[in-house]
């Protein structure tokens, strides 16, 4: 609820989310420069918070920290509040999530940095803060307060943190890099990583918390098309179909009314972060067009066209454009919209349908959610199926059309009746990028299920776009009540790219509108250091942002395919098909140069730059001369770090003594020091209401009986999107007490079992046997 005083600057702006703190008493500021000015002038930090509209913890800082008078006070006293929409500022989110990320060891949102004044550089961040400490994170006040004494008190140290932290971004984000030779080596590289971090049962890379990643079953489809084996493409299949299946099946599909949720927090796909993302929905009904074709599989299509159809539905201005999220909470509760009881289904399908409802969707085992966040809550379900359609239709004695037909008329019968429900909020802003690529969908999908009237919303969004988020220096980042602002960024030219070459592909030639913009991104962000050519210091790519851009410290040229490809990958993609389309070798060039300015993040880390990858393999097929090229862009890298070999551990456990004696009335005590690699952690042996599906931290007895291990085991830290798994990292020291159970047989020892990740990805869990020696007391 708005609080009763005066609004803040911010209600004049036209972002949803930096509205929904406009009548916070915190005396928030737009980013720019009447912000800088004033912390200039009263020579105090900037407190910088960014997030987004539908972020559930972004909300739950509001109304705990953001709407109290007195921490209000105490921002406005010590700092010049500042917010910020990452989706309207992508480039000051990347460079503040950076910091965030080398500052703290993770990332998330909302994200809070406190930056010095005069160039804006970070000396602290992190993301939630809750009002009073808790769980091993300081209160929000006693932050402020420690801020303010290091800035009042210790400035010189601040300002050399800043620095510091600085020249570790400009390291990450825009150290220009020797181009190194590329071929196939890095095709198989990325292939057989993912193929060793398939979940061979639910699907998807890596384990808990699972996002879709569709760029790598992109990806993993291009190899099975070009594959020169059978067990190539074999296993490539396995991986793809496996990951469609569980993902298309489970609840982070939105049986009811179609669409796909942000991420699950689960291994099983079945507990969905509630929140649904347009550019998640755009590649991933893409992606299953894509397959259904492929695999001439209905289902895939049914999935692919009810994803486009709930878009065009509930994201879909009356001007034709996309929309660009909707939040996970309905009245502070996530998922609330989305969640059912069986008598809640029974009483909204036909009685004649209520049977088949429940059992379907599996009702009748009981409730498979509980809020975390609201204990309180009662249990509830989130809708999945077990199996593909034609499985489920099998076990209760249905054809597959039946089943079908059935299952159709009971999720039209749940939606209408949850549109009677409060609806999660709508963030309506247009952001250009984000529908490139549902207008990119759209008209590939439109292709692939022969469904002209996708094609027709394809093109009337791109006409939207392209008159009404254009200005005199080229295109414009978001529009929202009327009002088209921000020059856009690299992504954005990207993606719009993209999008006319993929509707030209589908026989709506936009190939003219096409060049034009690919020679526009070329002027506005391409790097003209003559050493970029091949064999040169790094440059002949893009950069993310426009030259002099006088709010950032430092030009970014981002690599890492994310949740979003970045737009250096998608610009490379797009020269590659305007190529294939033109053959004017000028885009062959352009290629080529932009491919060895990411050859070096290739190189290092396939899977990480996965959209480059796939450019590459497009370019390998065009023939020898052009392997050569690639050959040639420089010394031959050295291979990629492995991503999980079976005997690599970035952990070590040491025990404080190699023996002891264990009997009757006898326990021993002896203490662990576990040591994590930099840039990984561990699972904490509690690992949060986030935490499932992921091995926690377990001490324990093998390889005989007759003792118990019991461990006073650290809490752990809060991490991931919503910080509700808690990890270690660098070093923990804990107790563990062995006691005799009864009679022994074998030979007891003592074992340690963990699973070690990083940001990105998760080892094989591992279990160690400790050279701890226990004997028999008397």
């Amino acid at each position: 609820m708005p609080s009763p005083h005066a609004s803040n600057r911010l209600s004049s702006e036209t972002s949803p989310y930096l509205l929904q703190h406009a009548h916070n008493p915190v005396a928030w500021l737009p980013w720019g420069e009447e912000a800088f000015a004033k912390a200039r002038r009263r020579g105090v930090p900037i407190f910088l918070s960014i997030g987004y509209s539908t972020c559930y913890w972004c909300h739950v800082m509001e109304r705990e920290s953001f709407e109290d008078e007195t921490i209000a006070r105490q921002l406005n006293d010590s700092f010049v509040p500042v917010k910020v929409d990452r989706e309207e500022r992508p480039d000051v989110d990347d460079l503040y999530m950076t910091a965030t990320q080398l500052l703290s060891g993770r990332g998330g949102w909302p994200m809070s940095v406190f930056l010095e004044p005069s160039s804006l550089r970070p000396f602290f961040a992190g993301t939630y803060f809750p009002p009073e400490p808790r769980h091993g994170m300081p209160g929000f006040p006693q932050l402020l307060e420690a801020m303010s004494h290091a800035w009042r008190d210790r400035r010189g140290e601040v300002l050399e943190q800043a620095s510091s932290v600085a020249e570790g971004i400009r390291q990450h984000m825009a150290a220009a890099e020797a181009p190194v030779a590329l071929g196939l080596g890095q095709v198989a590289s990325a292939a057989q990583t993912l193929l060793r971090q398939l979940d061979r049962v639910h699907g998807g890379f890596g384990s808990a918390p699972k996002f879709p990643q569709p760029a790598y079953l992109e990806f993993l489809l291009d190899v099975r098309d070009s594959a020169a084996d059978d067990a190539t493409r074999d296993a490539a299949d396995t991986a793809i179909r496996v990951t469609l299946d569980r993902m298309g099946a489970g609840g982070l599909f939105d049986h009811a009314g179609g669409g796909f949720h942000r991420y699950s927090v689960d291994e099983r796909w079945l507990v969905p972060h509630f929140e649904k993302m347009l550019y998640d929905n755009a590649q991933l009904a893409a992606l299953y067009a894509r397959a259904g074709r492929v695999y001439n599989d209905d289902w895939y299509r049914r999935v692919a066209r009810r994803t486009l159809d709930y878009v065009l539905r509930e994201m879909t201005t009356q001007e034709g454009a996309f929309a660009s999220a909707q939040d996970a909470e309905v009245d502070g509760r996530e998922g609330g919209n989305y969640l059912w009881n069986e008598a809640g289904v029974r009483a909204a399908v036909p009685p004649a349908l209520a049977d088949f409802a429940v059992k379907a969707y599996h009702l009748d085992r009981g409730p498979n959610f509980r809020d975390p966040h609201h204990p309180d809550a009662p249990p509830a379900n989130i809708l999945h199926l077990d199996a593909r359609p034609e499985r489920l239709a099998q076990s209760l004695g249905l054809s597959p059309a039946e089943f079908e037909s059935k299952l159709a008329q009971v999720n039209a019968a749940l939606y209408a009746a949850r549109a009677t429900r409060k609806q999660p909020r709508l963030d309506d802003k247009v952001i250009t990028a984000w529908n490139g690529l549902m207008i990119a969908a759209l008209a590939r999908a439109g292709a692939a299920l022969s469904e002209p009237r996708y094609l027709d919303a394809a093109e009337r969004a791109a006409g939207f776009i392209l008159s009404r988020l254009r200005g005199q220096s080229g295109l414009l980042r978001t529009y929202r009540a009327g009002q088209a602002k921000t020059p856009a960024f690299l992504e954005d030219y990207a993606f719009v790219i993209d999008a006319l070459l993929s509707l030209t592909a589908a026989g709506r030639d936009h190939l003219a509108q096409a060049k034009d913009h690919a020679d526009e991104a070329r002027r506005l962000f391409g790097d003209p250091g003559a050493a970029g050519g091949p064999g040169g210091g790094g440059g002949g790519g893009y950069f993310d942002t426009r030259a002099d851009q006088p709010d950032l410290f430092l030009r970014a040229r981002s690599t890492h395919d994310g949740a979003l490809p970045s737009g250096s990958s998608v610009m490379l993609q797009n020269l590659v098909a305007l190529h294939d389309l033109t053959r004017d070798p000028r885009y062959l060039d352009d290629a080529i140069a932009t491919l060895a300015s990411l050859s070096a993040a290739v190189a290092r880390s396939p899977t990480s730059t996965i959209n480059a990858v796939r450019s590459l393999l497009a370019l390998l097929a065009e023939g020898d001369a052009i392997a050569a090229q690639l050959a040639a862009l420089g010394p031959a890298p050295p291979p990629p770090a492995a991503a999980s070999p079976a005997d690599f551990s970035p952990v070590e456990v040491y025990a404080s003594t190699d023996r002891v004696a264990v009997g009757p009335g006898t326990p021993a005590r002896l203490r662990l020091v576990v040591r994590i690699a930099p840039g990984h952690h561990i699972t904490a042996a509690d690992p949060g209401p986030g935490g499932q599906g992921l091995v926690p931290l377990r001490v324990h007895v093998v390889n005989g009986t007759g003792i118990a291990a019991y461990a006073d085991y650290p809490q752990g830290e809060p991490y991931g999107p919503d910080a509700d798994i808690r990890i270690h990292k660098g070093s923990l020291e804990f107790d563990v007490a062995l006691e005799s159970t009864g009679s022994w047989s074998g030979r007891p020892l003592l074992a340690v079992t963990f699973q070690a990740c990083t940001d990105t990805e998760c080892l094989e869990p591992q279990t160690v046997e400790l050279a701890v020696a226990i004997d028999r007391a008397p």
